[in-house]
């Protein structure tokens, strides 16, 4: 369980910079809420991670690749910290550079993932998911810490964001050192020789298969289409790309239409020729279980309106007026204890009455931070940056943010325990990424909008609308009901 804790910080610190470092750093640079919201499309290195998820399945040395992952991203926060201006002034390379930090990140949780499934058994599901949720909000609770030291060892007006980046990196070098000292793996029964290239043999001759990813690709990378026809100066995709189904209706439905022919080739007559290829066969396993198309929607639902508030919290706070030391200071003083103390509560309340009880009254409960944010932003007013916030108008938001935190941290126990329930231990770090890839393209995809959301509906009515958002993935579960009482006790 201490391996457990510091995994999950590990993986937390690098959302957390991207969530709560970079979006504040950028709207003090005076950077827009829709083109913060463009910074979320970098998240779909999250939803694609499948793709190279094999690879390390298959590589195996997941310290390893934790390590030189943490190492990497140190070097991007280096690189940043030498003009940390840059990101507000236009300039093309600090972009390039979160996009691989993004990379990164998302290579770390496939690692940790499969690493931590392969360690535990079911019945250590809730607890470690108490300790995975409270120390991935630490990590996360952490950048907001670095938004305390840019603020303090800097000004209301010119925060020293040189010196938050630089903490970042020694806290990334230092996290890719502690990992190799952990427990090694579980020996594992080694796959046939030439299991990929009969994989790829039987796909060519089943262009279902290629039909249905090609879809499913074009889906998820859809939302990119907009910001590349703005930077092309494409007028007449430019013209179509805020409209609601150009940014919504048609990358979902090429995510279904493609996840359907997923489906019918998984179950089809030659899909027994691909069950053992190592990209392919986790698909296979998945998709040909009864309910599966069910499930992976609830996936793709049950976190959507905490993923739609989430990237437009912190804009949020400072066109309330808060400094960047106060926000910092919201999300570690209020946040840090209770945080913690709702993953423990959510992993203890998913062992005491089952992973299914604990999705639908977490689920409800997590959606109450939206509702508190949406009040929030009723009664607090905007101000300019580091103008005096009445006491009153702090305690709301200190307030919403300890809502924020305890509940995120309840329902994202369920939910998390739910996620490795599913996944074979066989192909636990393909399975996991595969599942947890829907995720992070609702975040994503959540995120982008977010901003386009609030610029047209203001914070307050956008993040109502969120808090409605989080019940769409209740109509679902009496399919995942039916997945969990089928899932293999382990």
């Amino acid at each position: 369980m201490f391996w457990v804790a510091l995994l999950y910080f590990s993986e937390g610190l690098p959302l957390g910079l991207f969530y709560d470092l970079f979006p504040v750093n950028l709207r003090q640079a005076g950077v827009g809420t829709a083109d913060i919201g463009l910074l979320s499309l970098l998240g779909l290195a999250w939803t694609v991670k499948f793709l190279w998820a094999p690879l390390i399945d298959a590589w195996r040395g997941h310290r390893w690749w934790i390590a030189g992952a943490n190492a990497g991203m140190a070097l991007v926060l280096l690189a940043l910290a030498t003009n940390p201006l840059a990101l507000g002034q236009g300039a093309t390379w600090p972009w390039v550079l979160l996009a691989a930090f993004t990379l990164l990140s998302a290579t770390n949780d496939i690692a940790t993932d499969g690493y931590t499934i392969e360690l535990l058994n079911k019945g250590q599901y809730g607890v470690a998911n108490g300790l995975r949720i409270g120390f991935y909000r630490v990590g996360m609770l952490t950048a907001g810490g670095l938004l305390v030291v840019a603020g303090t060892m800097g000004t209301p007006g010119q925060p020293n964001w040189t010196l938050a980046y630089g903490c970042g990196a020694v806290m990334m070098l230092l996290n890719g050192l502690s990992i190799l000292m952990a427990p090694a793996q579980p020996p594992r029964e080694a796959r046939p020789k030439g299991a990929s290239a009969r994989e790829w043999s039987a796909m060519r001759q089943q262009p279902l298969w290629l039909l249905a990813l090609g879809l499913v690709m074009a889906g998820l990378l859809w939302p990119v289409l907009g910001p590349l026809a703005k930077a092309a100066g494409w007028a007449s995709v430019q013209a179509v790309s805020s409209t609601w189904w150009f940014k919504g209706a048609v990358p979902v439905s090429l995510m279904f239409v493609g996840a359907s022919l997923m489906v019918a080739a998984a179950r089809g007559p030659q899909a027994h020729a691909m069950a053992d290829g190592p990209v392919f066969g986790a698909w296979v396993g998945l998709l040909a279980r009864p309910g599966m198309l069910a499930v992976l929607l609830f996936i793709l639902l049950f976190k959507l309106g905490d993923a739609a508030m989430g990237f437009m919290v912190k804009p949020f706070w400072v066109d309330a007026g808060f400094t960047v030391a106060q926000i910092g200071l919201v999300s570690v003083n209020v946040g840090l204890g209770l945080s913690i103390a709702g993953g423990l509560a959510g992993g203890l309340y998913v062992d005491r009455v089952g992973i299914f009880k604990g999705l639908w009254v977490l689920g409800l409960a997590q959606a109450l931070s939206n509702l508190g944010y949406a009040l929030a932003a009723m009664y607090v007013p905007q101000m300019e940056a580091g103008s005096q916030v009445s006491i009153h108008y702090q305690a709301v938001v200190y307030a919403a943010s300890g809502v924020e935190s305890f509940t995120g941290g309840l329902g994202t126990g369920a939910f998390l325990a739910f996620l490795m329930s599913i996944a074979s231990k066989e192909r636990a770090t393909t399975e996991y990424a595969i599942l947890s890839s829907i995720f992070a393209f609702s975040r994503s995809v959540a995120g982008w909008a977010g901003g386009l959301g609030v610029e047209q509906m203001g914070y307050a009515s956008f993040f109502f609308l969120t808090f409605l958002l989080s019940f769409p993935a209740y109509f679902l579960l009496p399919a995942v009901r039916r997945m969990l009482d089928k899932a293999e006790p382990r």
